[in-house]
């Protein structure tokens, strides 16, 4: 054996077992045998062994290394590394790490994510989605909701109670429905396909809010008293967290409730005085009990020692004195019940808190934990029922509407944004589905939850613009038959609440990532915190199965790079097979990018908001990939889908891979060194083609199997906007040959508009029969509700004091005349 190839060989032993991720022992064993091979062909003398051996014996020997590596390491990383705030803290410990931790991991474990059981509805939920969430969106108007009563009317309230579509997640112990995770999220995804008002109003109840957090964190007495009365609607719960001073940063609250005596029912106790001053509380207008964030003090040691109690969580009855609720906000014409909450010298009992005086101090905790929940499925759900109704509506109108003789969305033009609904569509319902299915499996995921949010409501805003490009005028202007106007306003409602995107994007989808999603970071990060040789041992194993972590991940990265990635092992068919391999790819790309920056950045990096969003992008896109293709495989792989999944697939790995570019490219010398390592032969994927965007806008516009189950369980009754498209588009379609016909008939090629003309001409050739002419005469009526658009009189638009201005005038002229 030539010393050339011995060394090539000791390589790749090494790269492999660095690959396998083998333990420390196993990899120098395996250095001990190549070795022991070269001394057999007189290439390894005992220098060579000697220079093994001080490399060696220091990493195997605990009490040697951590003495003299790990001390040293140990003390450099705790100058390094920034002091934990208490929120910090309590954010990264609330919730759990589930699918985004492989995905971090750099070795994501595909069995895991496929044996994942499928999504499944009940009888029970199916049921109710079937019957009183269809008839609630039958009761609705839209438009007599946002523009004339600016509310949703009285009987629909009702209804909702009644039904208990504000008990979702409340137990049926205590009267509620005790739906999964799932179910509520197509509850919501029908309702948001019909108004924004009537998911908000029916979704901030299940999401954050006195529901959830007396379920986890209340006393029995509580939880008796107030689930029940939740339950029926007899009480109309609220939370409210945010302050003028305190928006995206919830942590900075200023109000404030200081432990003190007081009287309460005639006696003195110790209580809260509260001081608060809220905003944007949805549902404070019409709500009878208030959940209150605030930082609770207690400078005279009522309770104990500490002065400051911290973020704390209370229920507070409407009725209670001091409370003052606002007049109403008015969010961009899309008036769900939200406005502001005021209190000036509250005095409450202590056992308001929620889960009593035990619980003072703890609430941050609780809003996190519970808001990972509520933010996975809430926002995340009405978006996705939002872009399903889209899609049908686009793709329905785009063959109605016609303009140089032919469907618009027959134009190649047209195509582009109307594969991107569809494609969107695709893949909004399956993260939605596997977000919620992690739910029900008992997670709480605060990284999923936080990239749900994101990049649903940011795909909706997009995939809005494209709806309304579409529908041209039909889109802009407002009335009754407009599906697509107060949507298309109340998006950036969604961008701005639970959590603004600029500040979910830059810092919290990565922020808490990289540390919880991180196999060793938090590891190190509390060890550090430590005193004492168990820290240092700690430390000790963290840092060394980091260092194993990291160069596994460039082993990984460069293997890959060089095309590697395509002999690696993964599940599914010869549709998905390569797009798992690249996603193996990225993820090594991923882990070993996040120790790269947080080696040359430190603590630091908390702080390069670009560089933490970009690589919150990567953790994101193999989050929505992983969704895609956990979808196509649950529904059996199904042919007909596959240009749905391709599109989701490769729009997703581009951004993923343009992400990870734009990172290298604005990092330096080492973003430089990096791309060498994993991008050596250039990009690898590829924005979706033009001949996919194709098949999916042809999809859009005809009725079938694969077109229903995009948009499976939305509203499509004939009594509304969507079912009456529906009907309009098979009529439109069923006319098709019927014009030919005619046309035929008559040796002259007439357009396709002026259908009741048309059946009257087909009658007198004799070539239609009278059901036809019915058909053609029913599709005109269709064909002009669809592209019409609403006029007013002008006193219909007036609203408020110059409608009542208006009246009297006309009222004045008629008693004049």
């Amino acid at each position: 054996m030539s010393v050339a190839l011995w060394i090539i060989a000791t390589l790749v032993v090494a790269g492999v077992l660095v690959y396998k991720r083998t333990s420390l022992m196993a990899f120098s064993l395996g250095m001990v045998v190549m070795f022991a091979i070269g001394g057999l062909f007189d290439i390894v003398g005992p220098v060579l062994w000697i220079l093994l051996a001080i490399a060696l014996v220091p990493l195997n020997v605990t009490s040697i290394r951590q003495n003299f590596l790990t001390k040293p390491i140990l003390k450099a990383y705790r100058k390094v590394m920034p002091e934990m705030s208490d929120t910090e803290r309590d954010a990264l410990e609330a919730g759990t790490v589930w699918w985004d931790g492989d995905l971090f991991s750099g070795a994501p474990d595909w069995k895991k994510l496929l044996n994942v059981p499928k999504a499944e509805l009940s009888a029970e939920e199916k049921a109710f989605l079937d019957g009183p969430c269809e008839e609630v969106c039958k009761m609705l108007d839209d438009w007599e909701v946002t523009h004339e009563l600016t509310d949703m009317p009285e009987d629909v309230w009702q209804y909702l109670k009644d039904n208990k579509f504000f008990a979702m997640i409340i137990k049926k112990e205590y009267g509620g429905l005790e739906f999964s995770a799932y179910a509520q999220s197509r509850v919501l995804q029908k309702l948001a396909g019909v108004s924004t008002v009537l998911a908000s109003t029916v979704g901030v109840p299940n999401s954050l809010g006195p529901g959830e957090l007396l379920q986890h964190y209340g006393t029995k007495e509580q939880q008796d008293h107030y689930l029940p009365r939740l339950a029926s609607g007899d009480e109309i719960p609220c939370f409210a967290l945010t302050s003028p001073e305190a928006g995206s940063d919830a942590g900075a609250i200023p109000d404030s409730g200081v432990v003190c005596r007081g009287e309460w029912n005639g006696e003195e106790i110790v209580g809260i005085k509260l001081n608060f001053n809220k905003r944007y509380i949805t549902l404070a207008p019409v709500a009878t009990v208030l959940g209150l964030a605030f930082k609770m003090y207690d400078p005279d040691g009522l309770l104990g020692e500490t002065k400051e109690l911290g973020i704390t969580c209370a229920l507070i009855p409407r009725d209670t004195d001091g409370v003052e609720i606002g007049r109403r906000h008015f969010p961009l014409n899309v008036p769900f019940q939200n406005g502001p909450i005021r209190g000036n010298d509250v005095f409450v009992p202590l056992d308001y808190i929620i889960g009593g005086a035990k619980n003072a101090g703890k609430g941050w905790r609780m809003l996190v934990e519970c808001l990972s929940v509520g933010r996975s499925i809430t926002l995340p759900s009405n978006s996705a029922g939002g872009i399903k109704q889209m899609a049908l509506a686009t793709g329905a109108y785009a063959r109605i509407r016609r303009q140089f003789k032919l469907p618009i969305g027959k134009m190649e033009g047209v195509e582009e944004p109307m594969a991107r609904i569809g494609g969107n569509a695709y893949l909004m319902d399956a993260v939605t589905t596997l977000s919620t299915k992690g739910i029900d499996l008992g997670e709480k995921p605060g990284v999923i939850g936080a990239i749900a949010k994101y990049h649903m409501t940011e795909k909706l805003r997009a995939c809005m613009d494209d709806a309304m490009d579409v529908h041209g005028g039909k889109g802009i202007c407002l009335g009754p038959n407009n599906y697509l106007g107060r949507g298309y306003q109340g998006i950036p409602v969604a961008i701005t609440v639970e959590g603004a995107n600029i500040l979910t994007r830059n810092m919290m989808i990565y922020g808490q990532g990289a540390i919880r999603c991180h196999p060793f970071v938090l590891k190190e990060m509390e060890a550090s915190a430590k005193d004492g040789s168990a820290a240092l041992a700690e430390f000790d194993e963290a840092v060394f199965g980091h260092i194993g972590f990291a160069a596994s991940n460039f082993v990984r990265s460069l293997f890959y790079g060089f095309g590697g990635y395509r002999l690696s092992t993964v599940p599914g068919g010869n549709a998905t097979k390569r797009y798992f391999q690249q996603m193996n790819r990225f993820s090594a790309n991923l882990a070993l990018l996040s120790d790269v920056a947080m080696g040359v950045l430190g603590g630091s990096l908390k702080r390069k908001e670009r560089i933490s969003a970009r690589l919150g992008d990567m953790l994101s896109y193999l989050y929505i990939g992983s969704a895609v293709l956990k979808r196509f495989e649950d529904q059996g792989r199904l042919k007909d889908d596959e240009p749905l999944m391709h599109w989701a697939m490769q729009d997703t790995l581009y951004k993923l891979q343009e992400a990870q570019l734009a990172m290298l490219d604005n990092f330096g010398g080492v973003g430089s060194a990096m791309r060498a390592i994993m991008f050596p032969l250039g990009r690898i994927a590829k924005r979706p083609s033009d001949k996919n965007d194709h098949k999916i806008a042809r999809m859009l516009m005809e009725p079938g199997e694969t077109r229903s189950r995009l948009g499976e369980g939305q509203f499509l009754s004939a009594e509304g906007h969507f079912g009456f498209l529906e009907q309009t588009l098979q009529d439109m379609i069923a006319c098709e040959p019927l014009h030919s016909k005619i046309c035929k008939a008559a040796g002259e090629r007439f357009t396709f508009t002026q259908l009741d003309a048309l059946a009257d001409r087909g009658l007198e050739l004799g070539v239609i029969s009278d059901d036809e002419a019915e058909l053609l005469r029913r599709t005109e009526v269709g064909r002009l509700r669809t592209i019409n658009v609403d006029d007013f009189d002008p006193a219909d638009l007036l609203a408020g004091q110059a409608a009542f201005d208006y009246a009297l005038k006309n009222l004045a002229k008629g008693e004049a005349a």
